[in-house]
This record gives C-alpha cells, structure tokens and sequence, in this order.
C-alpha cells in the first residue's frame, strides 16, 4: 500500500480566478444544501457526447432538488487525453463546450462543478470549473500532478498554485483534483484560507486494493482539517485503464454518510445542514461492496464493454480451444455484450483431443453464443510443403507447434477482417509473463480481458461465475445466470495441445507456485533471497526471473488488457528489452 506522505508546513499561497473578471461574490450564508455526486462514463474525444451526458446527470438532479452538482475530473474531455490534450484545436473544442455548458446553468439551474484541461495566460492546466448562474464562476488548478505508473500528467499539463476556496451559494468548498487528496498541502490551505467542505473530483482506476487507498487518504485530509468531504469519481473503460466509480462522502466524524455503488453510472443526491459552524451530511444511500472477484470481474466486463462499444466493433470473436482462458474470455464477453455479439471458433488440430471439442461445445451451449469449426490441418500440411526445402534435415521442435498457433491466429483474423469483429486475445498474465504464448499466434487480437489476471485468479473467476454469488451481483451483466463454464474444463490439466500428451507444467512450474514468484517479482520487486525464503527454489526463481525479462519482446506487441492490479505490463511496468541483469549477481 501506497504510504501517506506529510510535506514539511509552509504558508499558505492560495490562488484562484473568481468568474471571468476576478470578481469576488459577497454571499447571504446559506444553512441547507442539496449536492448530487454524478460518476458519469465520459468517452475521451467525444466533447458533445461528455457535456450531453453531463446535461442529462444535472437534469436528473434538478428534479431531486440539486443545488450543486459534482462531476468527475477532466469530464468534459475524458481522462486520461494523453497527447490528444496538446492539439490546440482540442483545447479550443473543449473551451466552446465549457462556455454553451455554463450557459445552461442560468435561470436557477444547479449550478455544476465539473474537470476540464484548462488553459490560462497560454499554459495548459487539469483544472476544475464552477459554473454556475450562467458564466464560468470560478477556477481551480490541479496542483499535485501525478508521475507514476500510468499516469504522466506532467507531460501535458502545468502544476497549478495552491488553491483557495470557492465561495458558492453562501459556502466555502475546498475543491481539489484527485491526486491533490493524496498529499495534505492542498486540504490544509483549504481549511486554513476558510473552507467548510472539502470536494475532489476523480479519475481513479481501478485496482484490487485501491478503495482502501482512497479511503485512507480521505480520512487523513479530514482528520488534518476536521472538515467534512466528498469523493466523486468517474465509471467506465478507457483504453486499458477501469475507473469504478464508488463516489462516497465522509463526515467531519470520518463516518460513511453515503455511497454510491462501484461500476455503474449513478447521480447520488446528498443533503447537508450548517450546525454551527459546521456542515454535516444527511445519512444517504450506501451501495454495499462486494468482494475482490466481484470487483475484479465487473472491472473485465465494463473494460471490454466500453473498449468494444466505444470503438464501434459490432462485436468479438474469441479462438475457443476448450480450456480455462477461452471459456472466463467467452463469459466475460458474453456478459459484457451480449451473447449475440460474441463469435467463438473452434480450430482443431490432428493434436485436438475429444474432451476439449466437447468442452468447447458445452461452454459455448452454455453461454448460448455461436460456435463454428475450422480445422487447422490444412494449414499445416500447406505450411510443411512450403518449407519442407527450407527446414530439410531439421527435427520437429517448437517451430511446427508454433505454425499450429500461427495458423489459427491468421484463420481468426481473417474472419475479423471479414465480418468486422474484433478478435478478443485470451492469453493471462501468467503466460505472458514467462512467454508462455505465440508471436502473431495465440497473441493475435485487438484487446484481452485477462492480461492482468494471473492464471490462479482465473480459476477462482471461473468458479466464481459458475456460483449463485454471481447471479446475484452482476446485476448490469447480459449473459446468462448460472454455470458457463464445464467443470471439466476447470479441473483437468491446462495444456496448449500443440503436441501429443502435452501439458502447461512439461514447460512451467505449478501455477500456484509460478504465480506467487511472479507476484513476487512483478508486483514487489523482490530480490532473489526474499523470494527464495517464501518456500521457492533458488534455481526455480531464478529461472522465472530469466523467462520473464526475456519475453518483455513479446509484451511489446501484446494488444492492450484491461488494468486490475496495481502493476499491469505496459506503462506501469518498463522495462527494456535488451537487459543483462538477472538477478543473481
């Protein structure tokens, strides 16, 4: 868990622009305030469909009474813009949707406390806009930008002043942006320059033990400050990142008033009361949290879903080989979009035992989603008469299973290409890790739900899904309830089927034992001994070290997944390519 860092007491600097001429408002002291927490799922880009959908949450909160509604950060661009935020075009689309969306707050509308990338005096600020009575009311500056994992905000934008308050209907709201809960200077200047509420606007992803982060982090800034706050995070994938929502709001008491539920959109409405000279939030709605499966396999589901739908593709097509991957990839597909739109093929080699032909079957018929056969042997008896020239004289080794796996991503992409369906890799963390996975083979396709999930994760999604638990949590889910997948195919060995009487273990060691070296190694940095003391070989760990640097080739042209852990391959995790050290000197 990430520490809570204390910065050494400085004097307070606070900065802020009060409406477009700096002026500041006098305010009678109000003593009543309705706020509605809105986690919406912005598309980055889409600046019309973003401020449609942030008309629609104010619309909705109107009619329950809102005075103020909250939104999540950059909600008008999406987050995170990446470089598409430096295209002065785009910071000139976002300002034209910034000022017809403060217009819409005349005539006693709600006012609307939303993110935007912002520029000021020619600098280019993640900043959070009050609008309200018609006009840009007052904006704040993201101050702490964050420079870790997946996040490179200074790249595209300036680190803004400390801010102050922003005075609203007779309140004081100590507004931040994310990363400025994180660190105490931004709540303490706050509070010292007069705040009552303390409000940050969020685009968090989601990880598997990041609520006790936010939660964490929370309570520091209200016990510093003894002020009450609100957490209003975004919903929704983009790219490979998940933001769960789970919007909350902590009293001056560090007490849970209310919570919205984690996945969903949702407009949770708030209602606070001046007692003295405090503010307190009425007890709310409080969405339960389920447990870390839950979690992880709704954040697979609404990555796929939003990666699918909002890139347009009518649907998936998923290589279904009758083992573990391909049957939790065709359930999360199917509970993601529907079982209309997930396309699953089988393609069998003279290497195909009949057990994974039915178990294919029963997972597809159990799911309801189309199944089709392709054989492969044609293709490897065409791929052995084309290099038979080449490859004279040489014995059968890994180069003919792999034209196998080879063989079957191009039959998979061609069907791709031809109907428009985007091929849905199954490949899990584990294998990736080692290498465990064909180059434009098994690696083929336009997106994987389980490149962040180890390979014992998988078993426990898989029996997850099967239990009633299921049924009675993913209530947004389009597949079916009950068992998808066979228990056949939970149980028996893992094996690629490249080869006769082959299985994961001729090449891995056990999973169970793979996966806690590879946590190990990935997740913690741990050196050889520490690893070595858990109960684990010293040639075994250093051999999955060795495969694991080794394959950081193949990662490189892995398709994108979706992020569940606190250290997914790609930007969380950099490392070179070309490395010599392994560990063991």
């Amino acid at each position: 868990m990430r520490q809570i860092a204390f910065k050494a007491r400085r004097p307070c600097r606070c900065q802020h622009i009060d409406s477009p001429g700096g002026r500041r408002y006098t305010q009678a002291m109000t003593n009543h305030l309705t706020i509605a927490l809105a986690q919406i799922n912005p598309t980055v880009g889409d600046l019309t469909g973003n401020v449609e959908r942030i008309r629609a949450a104010a619309a909705e909160a109107a009619q329950a009474g809102a005075d103020l509604v909250v939104y999540g950060e950059l909600a008008i661009s999406g987050y995170p813009p990446e470089d598409l935020v430096l295209k002065p075009a785009f910071q000139n689309a976002v300002e034209d949707a910034v000022a017809a969306l403060a217009a819409s707050t005349a005539d006693g509308a709600p006012g609307l406390l939303v993110g935007a990338p912002w520029r000021s005096d020619g600098v280019l600020y993640n900043a959070l806009l009050l609008l309200d009575a018609g006009e840009i009311a007052a904006v704040r500056f993201k101050h702490e930008l964050p420079n870790y994992g997946v996040f490179d905000e200074k790249r595209v934008f300036a680190a803004g002043p400390l801010p102050g308050p922003i005075a609203f209907r007779g309140v004081r709201i100590g507004a931040m942006v994310c990363e400025d809960m994180w660190f105490p200077d931004v709540a303490e200047c706050l509070d010292e320059s007069g705040a009552e509420i303390l409000c940050v606007i969020n685009g968090s992803p989601f990880e598997t033990d990041k609520l006790d982060d936010r939660l964490n982090y929370a309570v520091a800034r209200i016990t510093e400050s003894d002020l009450p706050l609100i957490y209003v995070n975004l919903v929704g994938g983009q790219d490979e990142l998940v933001f769960d929502g789970g919007s909350f709001v902590l009293g001056a008491d560090r007490s849970l008033r209310a919570k919205a539920p984690s996945f969903v959109d949702e407009v949770l409405i708030t209602e606070w009361r001046r007692t003295g000279d405090s503010w307190t939030c009425d007890a709310g709605p409080t969405a339960i949290g389920g447990d870390i499966l839950l979690a992880t396999y709704c954040a697979m589901v609404l990555g796929l879903r939003d990666y699918v739908n909002k890139n347009r593709f009518p649907g998936v097509l998923i290589g279904m080989s009758g083992g573990i991957d391909s049957a939790l990839s065709a359930a999360v597909a199917a509970d993601a979009l529907g079982t209309d739109r997930v396309h699953c093929v089988m393609m069998p080699s003279p290497f195909t035992s009949q057990d994974s032909l039915d178990d294919a079957a029963e997972c597809a018929g159990l799911l309801g989603v189309r199944l089709d056969t392709v054989s492969i042997e044609p293709a490897m008896d065409a791929f052995k008469t084309m290099l038979e020239n080449q490859f004279q004289g040489q014995s059968a080794d890994t180069t003919e299973e792999n034209v196998q796996a080879r063989s079957r991503g191009l039959t998979l992409m061609a069907i791709s290409n031809k109907f428009g369906s985007m091929v849905l890799s199954t490949g899990n963390k584990s294998e990736m890790s080692v290498g465990y996975a064909t180059l434009y083979g098994d690696m083929c396709g336009g997106y994987s739900v389980l490149k962040d999930v180890y390979k014992t994760t998988v078993y426990e999604l898989s029996n997850w899904r099967n239990g009633e638990a299921a049924a009675i949590a993913l209530t947004d889910a389009l597949g079916p309830d009950g068992r998808v997948i066979p228990e056949r195919i939970i149980t028996k060995a893992p094996t690629a089927e490249l080869k006769p009487d082959q299985t994961d273990q001729d090449t891995l060691p056990p999973y169970d034992e793979l996966d806690d070296i590879l946590h190990c190694l990935i997740e913690e940095d741990l050196a050889l001994p520490d690893i070595a003391v858990r109960g684990h070989g010293t040639e075994t760990v250093k051999r999955v070290w060795r495969m694991l640097d080794m394959a950081e080739y193949k990662r490189r042209q892995a398709p994108p997944g979706v992020k569940t852990t606190r250290r997914a391959f790609g930007r969380d995790r950099r490392y070179p390519i070309t490395n010599r050290f392994r560990g063991d000197v």
